[in-house]
């Protein structure tokens, strides 16, 4: 089995954690070591994680897995910021029948034990992201349900003060006006038309 070791650091990412990408490395070859595994290292410097597509380290470490070997990272984080990109490197990884090991969460996909853990893993990421979801829709509907601005632009026929939308008063004869017109069948350029004669 290969050993492919893939270490990353950006600016924030050394501020956080404090883990450089020496230190990263020493902890891939320690695992390589006890699991008597060649080892290779990739490596991206001062790239952010938030996608994979931008680090030429990350591609060419995925390029070098191959059947059986296993893609060692010192933590998820390191790997992705994004679990949607997670997911996707391990089922790539699947795909190529290698594994995936990182090391700080102890996941190990070698084992059927790490197998689950990282599937669980992805589960409750999944869950916290539609609960976020399901918390912005409830907070957007209330905030709709009581007048109040919910972003975008202002509409047609209404002000903001304070937060909340109000009606005015010229603009919705105009808007009563386009209602009634579009009722009756009249095309939106005679609207247009009986809109400017209108003033």
């Amino acid at each position: 089995m290969k050993a492919i070791g893939y270490v990353r650091v950006s600016t924030q990412g050394q501020a956080e954690d404090g883990v450089s990408l020496d230190a990263q490395e020493a902890k891939v070859r320690s695992w390589a070591d006890l699991n008597g595994a060649e080892v290779v290292i990739f490596r991206d410097e001062g790239i952010s994680g938030k996608r994979s597509d931008n680090r030429p380290g990350l591609v060419a470490a995925l390029d070098a897995v191959g059947r059986g070997d296993a893609l060692i990272v010192y933590s998820l984080s390191r790997l992705s910021r994004s679990t949607k990109d997670t997911l996707t490197i391990a089922d790539a990884l699947a795909k190529k029948e290698a594994d995936l090991v990182s090391l700080s969460e102890k996941i190990d996909t070698t084992t059927a034990a790490g197998k689950m853990v990282f599937r669980m893993l992805a589960v409750l990421s999944e869950f916290e992201r539609d609960q976020i979801s399901d918390r912005t829709r409830f907070a957007l509907a209330h905030k709709k349900a009581n007048g109040e601005k919910t972003g975008g632009d202002v509409p047609f026929g209404y002000r903001v003060r304070k937060g909340k939308l109000y009606r005015h008063a010229e603009e919705q004869k105009a808007v009563r006006l386009v209602l009634n017109l579009a009722g009756k069948g009249e095309s939106l350029r005679g609207i247009c038309r009986k809109l400017e004669d209108a003033g």
